[in-house]
């Protein structure tokens, strides 16, 4: 089977680099064949401050997944984080211009170019354009308007930006490492597909990505993006907390915490275990008691989830937490820690759950976890777009699209898979 038939997602993120490979196989679906991830040393707040050492890291998580797959590959799809990343709502409005005012797909194609059509700074670029509902004649809620009769057709669409130099440099650093980046997708909205059903999306919801530079918020109501942005602070500031009050090095104190950590009080009630804090310089070690930790943890930890909450009050004009149906949901490294959902439960007052990648074949319980759900998202993404716009030629997939090709079986799995 040729590297045609396989997808490569890449989540470069400020801790660490996750490469995930997925074959495209003849039976229809997608099937994981390798996952492999590095430390991260060349990027702060998700942005690349090192391109020597960020490549370095990214050649590393590729080969590792390479070496699992039995597989070489030369494209990738990449995510893109950072606090530079911007979302914005946006309308466009265009006159239905056939006889039999019939809608078309060239109609659609104006007004979203109408409602992409905003005033940017010249170090900003559009990242994605995402409708998020149609308006035929003062009609309201169209998701799909192509053969609706009409005379005015409307477009609300959600628009994300992000840093020119931020996404040339995240394109140096792969293309330097060998490989050629087919495309750059938002890692919170990717991870969104991986995490999140339809029917979440349909009833509101809020996916927070607990990276470890930053801390990515996504808001869905009606199926589509409401609103996006980024908090520049995440797991690495507990880290941070922990290793300056225990005088322990960081990556030391990145096990324990994960290990060890808790930052959910009330969960470690008659809990009295100790941990053993290795000595530096000579010292000896020293015992501390998980409620200990807990004390450091959980205060960053709130601190996270109250900017969240107050960036989306203030930014979004979203108060009524209580209408999110489908409550919020905990993705990213940081919703490994012991508690999380708990503490975000109190917060905002709402069912919290923690968001694992699912749906896709050969995803085994060791690699479904939160902090791997951008780089499949970004599989799943990549898929999604190929049946949007038909077979990729370009990259050699089959453009029969007769019963039975790997084409349609993909259609097909993927209609299932968003139902």
């Amino acid at each position: 089977m040729s590297n045609d038939d396989i997808l490569v997602g890449l989540d470069i993120g400020t801790s660490k680099i996750c490469a995930v490979i997925a074959e495209i196989p003849e039976t229809g679906g997608i099937d994981i064949l390798g996952v492999g991830v590095a430390p991260s040393n060349g990027l702060r707040k998700g942005v690349v401050i090192n391109i020597e050492a960020t490549l370095r890291s990214v050649s590393a998580a590729i080969e590792r997944a390479e070496n699992m797959a039995g597989r070489e590959v030369s494209h990738v799809i990449t995510g893109i984080s950072g606090a530079h990343i911007e979302g914005l709502n946006s309308r466009g409005v265009v006159a239905v211009t056939s006889k039999d005012r019939e809608i078309g797909m060239i109609d659609v194609e104006r007004v979203m170019d109408a409602a992409k059509a905003v005033v940017l700074p010249m170090d900003r670029e559009l990242i994605h354009v995402i409708p998020q509902e149609f308006i035929v004649d003062d009609q309201r809620g169209v998701k799909d308007p192509i053969d609706m009769i009409g005379v005015r057709l409307e477009a609300e669409a959600h628009l994300i930006t992000g840093s020119v130099t931020a996404a040339q440099n995240l394109l140096k650093c792969v293309n330097r490492a060998g490989f050629k980046v087919d495309e750059i997708a938002l890692d919170v909205l990717v991870a969104s597909q991986a995490v999140l059903s339809r029917d979440e999306m349909e009833l509101g919801t809020m996916l927070i990505d607990i990276g470890g530079g930053t801390t990515d918020v996504i808001l869905y109501k009606n199926g589509a993006p409401l609103y996006t942005n980024v908090v520049p602070v995440g797991g690495a500031e507990v880290t941070s907390d922990l290793s300056i009050m225990l005088q322990t090095p960081m990556d030391t104190m990145e096990e324990i915490k994960l290990t060890s950590g808790c930052c959910y009080a009330p969960m470690l009630e008659g809990d009295d275990s100790e941990i053993i804090i290795p000595g530096v310089g000579g010292r000896p070690p020293i015992a501390a008691d998980r409620l200990t930790l807990c004390e450091y943890i959980q205060p960053r930890m709130t601190e996270i989830f109250s900017m969240v909450r107050d960036k989306v009050e203030h930014e979004a004009h979203f108060t009524r937490w209580q209408n999110l149906g489908g409550g919020i949901v905990l993705t990213g490294g940081g919703a490994l820690l012991q508690g999380a959902a708990e503490l975000a439960g109190d917060i905002f007052s709402v069912p919290v759950r923690i968001g694992l990648p699912h749906g896709i074949g050969g995803l085994t319980p060791e690699f479904q976890r939160p902090d791997l759900a951008s780089a499949v998202g970004l599989i799943l993404h990549r898929a999604k777009k190929m049946i949007s716009e038909g077979v990729d030629e370009s990259r050699g997939f089959e453009t029969s699209r007769k019963k039975g090709t790997r084409f349609e079986s993909l259609k097909k799995w993927f209609k299932n898979f968003i139902e």
